[in-house]
């Protein structure tokens, strides 16, 4: 009986130190930050800006208000003229100049000086001054930006500063922990940790840049600063984030240290950033398009427009090509091929794996440099035939037209009317300009006609239109005839 009892005992305290023994081990396991907080800390520096704002008006007017347009002699313009600083009867304020200010990050990459950061936070600023932890500041001089990586590079004139190590954002892997250091709403220094949530995402404003995506909590002021692995190596810098109130919600997004470096060596050899140019407008390709293309699976890019004198047209790429590869390396997306083309040189040759009209072939390409802007066509409307199978009503466009619309040589339609039908089931609308349909170009409206007649029934079929100066494929489920 004695034994028995004891045994109830005990089991409670075996329970109790197994949970404890559970626990402990848990805990062994999650990530030390302290060590790697400390360590570099030192090396990343607060960025505060200053933009003088030349603005008519007084700062106590309404926004919107106007000062109204008053006789001259009138009663009411000393009394302007004394609370606002209007001269009388000019509708005008005085010229205000105020002054901005604004906070970032950023961390040293040389110990003579050169600290690397985001060409959002230091644009357009009248003067820039970097803060060390230990209270020292500096005014910085911009060695060179650039925007479309979101990459600037500034150097103080200081030396036996501490550095940071720069690591290879290639080799993190979704679900590793990262840690950021920032100076958050102005609170320097500031330490936060997460994963390593996807690589390789690309934003709609960013077409060169494969964005690391963390969990990190990020907040305006931690742009510029840097992101650590766990080996304490800078394998990103925080730039972006997803929110609907401005502040964190969960999706952070980091430029690979490996662009960036890019970009500051060019901007420290040559004070400018030089990219591939290819020359190809690309769009991706769906499940529908993927069929029609006989592809077993959505891939690569899709080709929807030529830019003329470009590499591309050189190296004989064409609408309709499907690019599978470059360079050797196989695009999933779309969106992985602008960043490959703009870490290449110009001048540079480059090996592309296409698809065209079912078979595979290898084209050699030598690429440009990307040119400032690109010029695109526009659409309009008109009145015209009618091609009752899809729904739409098209028209040739005319001279004044065409010039109004500056679709230069490009030859097809335009959609004047969608009618309930495949057309506006693919997503076609009134005002799109079509270029090609079935892997046919369109020359006018009567051949326009022929083509979607001749159209095999029950098949999926890509229609390439131009929409917002921007070409795209959609993919057309072609109905029976009547």
């Amino acid at each position: 009986m004695k034994r028995k009892a004891l045994l109830l005992l005990t089991q409670p305290l075996m329970l109790l130190l197994a949970l404890t023994f559970s626990v402990g081990s848990a805990a062994s396991r999650l990530p030390d930050f302290v060590d790697l907080a400390k360590d570099n800390s030192p090396a990343v520096v607060n960025i505060s800006t200053t933009q003088t704002i030349s603005a008519h008006g007084h700062p106590a007017l309404p926004p919107g208000f106007t000062i109204p347009d008053l006789p001259e002699d009138s009663p009411f313009n000393d009394f302007f003229r004394r609370f606002f600083g209007a001269p009388g009867g000019n509708g005008e304020g005085d010229l205000q100049e105020q002054e901005a200010r604004s906070l970032g990050s950023g961390f040293i990459i040389s110990s003579d000086g050169y600290i690397l950061t985001n060409h959002h936070v230091i644009t357009k600023a009248d003067s820039i001054v970097v803060r060390l932890t230990d209270r020292r500041s500096y005014d910085a001089e911009v060695i060179g930006s650039d925007e479309a990586s979101d990459v600037a590079l500034l150097k103080i004139d200081a030396k036996d500063l501490p550095t940071v190590r720069i690591g290879k954002s290639s080799e993190l892997e979704v679900g590793e922990w990262v840690l950021a250091i920032g100076s958050p709403f102005g609170f320097d220094h500031t330490v936060t940790q997460g994963i390593v949530s996807a690589k390789g995402r690309s934003l709609p404003s960013d077409n060169y840049v494969p964005f690391i995506q963390t969990d990190v909590a990020i907040n305006p002021g931690n742009s510029g600063g840097p992101l650590f692995n766990m080996d304490g190596e800078v394998v990103g810098i925080n730039s972006q984030i997803y929110s609907e109130t401005g502040g964190y919600m969960g999706l952070s997004f980091a430029i690979p240290v490996e662009l960036a470096m890019n970009v500051v060596e060019q901007l420290r050899t040559t004070g400018k950033v030089s990219r591939g140019y290819l020359g190809v407008l690309i769009q991706d390709v769906t499940r529908e398009l993927a069929d029609t293309f006989g592809l077993d699976h959505p891939q690569g890019a899709l080709v929807a427009e030529v830019v003329p004198d470009s590499p591309a047209q050189a190296a004989g790429i064409q609408v309709g090509d499907v690019i599978l590869s470059f360079n050797g390396k196989r695009l999933q997306k779309s969106s992985e091929l602008p960043p490959m083309v703009g870490l290449s040189k110009a001048n540079e040759k480059a090996r592309l794996r296409i698809l065209r009209n079912g078979k595979e072939l290898t084209l050699t390409v030598k690429l440009g440099e990307l040119p400032a802007e690109e010029k695109l066509a526009a659409h309009g409307q008109s009145k015209g035939i009618e091609a009752d199978r899809l729904g739409l009503v098209v028209a040739d466009p005319s001279e004044a037209q065409r010039k109004r619309l500056d679709l230069g040589d490009s030859k097809g339609v335009l959609v004047t009317e969608v009618h309930k039908g495949a057309a506006k089931s693919a997503g076609i609308h009134k005002g799109d300009f079509i270029l090609m349909i079935n892997g046919h170009k369109v020359n006018d409206a009567k051949q326009f006609e022929k083509l979607v007649d001749d159209l095999p029934a029950g098949k999926t079929v890509a229609v390439l239109v131009r929409r917002d100066g921007g070409p795209s494929f959609l993919a057309l489920k072609v109905p029976a005839k009547d």
